[in-house]
């Protein structure tokens, strides 16, 4: 088992004479790292919105003739998803379009909210007729309900997200205006940028704004709503910032750094690669190995291995290629399959790894299978000795904030000494980066590290609740 993405979001407004529809299919491709289970894209025309979603990846969902298919507009916003809350049904596919007596929403969110379903159960007591599992569609509700009660979406969205809990960053339409908004602890990256053409994007990682030309202005602050019209991007005036749910502290997911986004992203002003180089120089400091070369696993190890080389002076080579054209190996049907696809996704280079001693650089373990496959290769492929380095602390918790992180009982490292780990993988030595290092690693005053130490920025589900919770985050539909 490894570690899932869990989604990105994205979102445009401006010139009329672009293709809209491919100017998300551009964003979102950019993200498909982000979340491979389901896609979709919703296009405002005029206050008239028409959607495409579908379970797959970017380039499977939307053909060219589907997104020829889409109407023009002068605002669109996209999606890609793994699911965390709810399963991989197509009702749970996002955006998600609701329909009100005030107009239309259609909204896009990463995240995991730790209230959903507290906020849940009081919607279906008072009436409300839910058509997914996901805890985005609770968030429609809630913005639709105060907007039924306010004078603009604006209006609707700050009054609703005071009863969220938990971890969102939301990209949103109305008829007539393109929303971001992101959670006052600021757990999921979200951002914006501008391009030459006056038009606005909006998107979970700056490497989005890259793909479609988009210069980047800077990321969305913690709890801050920003508000993006026609206006805005015909006049210059530049978008409306809302502060008033904007707290000082902040706890941003530390494993958006060591595995989540792409290595040339910023995330809140954080290079994404240089935090990865850091933590490997971390780990040649506190695991010294007498080595005659360094890997990583691609693509999340690799610039860890490249800091551990930095650092220890042990020449970095490219010991394994991956296939990125094999799927993911969590949808294989058998484990017989999944095992097969590991072989696929990873080969290795026999010239850099035979009768050499490796220091082989991961972003973590879970379970320690795909660690002992991947050793498994290197043995074969003829390695003297492999010293496993890993660029994150062990895995002991639960994540509530978007993180597929296995129950406790799964998580290796709350059965297993570091020794005991290495034994079973077949290692002949293991390190993990320390817990204490980790505001070293990212530049980060602070973060959350909950899923490494149990330290919860906020209140999260429990007892009975917590076990429903749970069985929600696992279900596959």
């Amino acid at each position: 088992m490894s570690i899932h993405e869990e989604c990105g979001v994205f979102g445009v407004i401006g010139n009329p004479n672009s293709d809209i529809a491919r100017d998300v299919y551009h964003g979102l491709y950019a993200l498909q790292h982000r979340g491979q289970e389901s896609c979709g894209i919703v296009v405002n025309d005029d206050g008239v919105f028409a959607s495409h979603k579908d379970l797959g990846l970017v380039g499977e969902v939307f053909s060219e003739n589907i997104l020829s298919s889409l109407p023009g507009g002068r605002m669109a916003i996209g999606h890609v998803r793994y699911g965390t809350t709810g399963g991989n049904t197509v009702s749970n596919i996002q955006p998600m379009v609701v329909s009100h007596q005030k107009g239309n929403l259609a909204l896009a969110h990463n995240g995991n909210l730790t209230n959903s379903l507290v906020l849940r159960d009081r919607l279906e007591l008072s009436g409300a007729i839910f058509h997914s599992t996901s805890d985005t569609e609770t968030i429609c509700y809630m913005i639709t309900r105060e907007r039924l009660k306010c004078a603009s979406i604006e209006q609707a969205v700050l009054s609703a997200v005071k009863y969220l809990k938990g971890a969102y960053s939301l990209v949103m339409m109305s008829a007539t205006k393109l929303l971001a908004v992101r959670d006052p602890m600021g757990f999921r990256p979200l951002c914006y940028g501008r391009r030459e053409d006056g038009s606005y994007v909006v998107a979970s990682e700056s490497c989005a704004l890259d793909a479609v030309g988009a210069h980047f202005i800077r990321d969305v602050l913690p709890g801050e709503m920003i508000v993006f019209t026609m206006n805005d991007v015909e006049s210059g005036a530049g978008p409306v910032s809302y502060t008033e749910n904007c707290r000082d502290h902040r706890t941003p997911c530390i494993f958006e750094y060591i595995y989540f986004a792409r290595s040339d992203s910023m995330i809140d002003s954080v290079s994404v690669h240089d935090t990865r180089v850091r933590a490997g120089k971390i780990l040649a400091r506190e695991y010294p190995v007498e080595a005659d070369v360094v890997v990583g696993v691609p693509d999340s190890g690799l610039d860890a291995a490249i800091g551990y080389s930095i650092q220890s002076g042990i020449p970095y080579e490219i010991g394994l290629v991956k296939n990125k054209y094999v799927g993911r190996s969590f949808i294989a049907p058998s484990q017989q399959q999944r095992t097969d696809t590991v072989r696929i996704k990873l080969s290795p280079v026999r010239s850099v790894l035979s009768g050499k001693r490796v220091v082989l650089i991961d972003d973590s373990i879970v379970r320690g299978t795909t660690s002992k496959r991947i050793i498994n290769i290197l043995r074969e492929a003829g390695a003297s000795e492999i010293h496993l380095r890993i660029s994150s602390p062990p895995f002991r918790h639960p994540c509530f904030y978007g993180v597929d992180v296995d129950s406790e009982d799964n998580l290796i490292a709350n059965h297993h000494s570091t020794e005991e780990i290495a034994k079973m993988i077949g290692a002949d030595s293991l390190g993990f980066l320390p817990i204490d290092d980790l505001g070293e690693m990212s530049g980060c005053a602070s973060y959350c590290s909950a899923c490494f130490d149990g330290n919860y920025p906020t209140a999260v589900p429990t007892d009975a609740r917590k076990d429903r919770f749970e069985r929600k985050l696992s279900q596959k539909e």
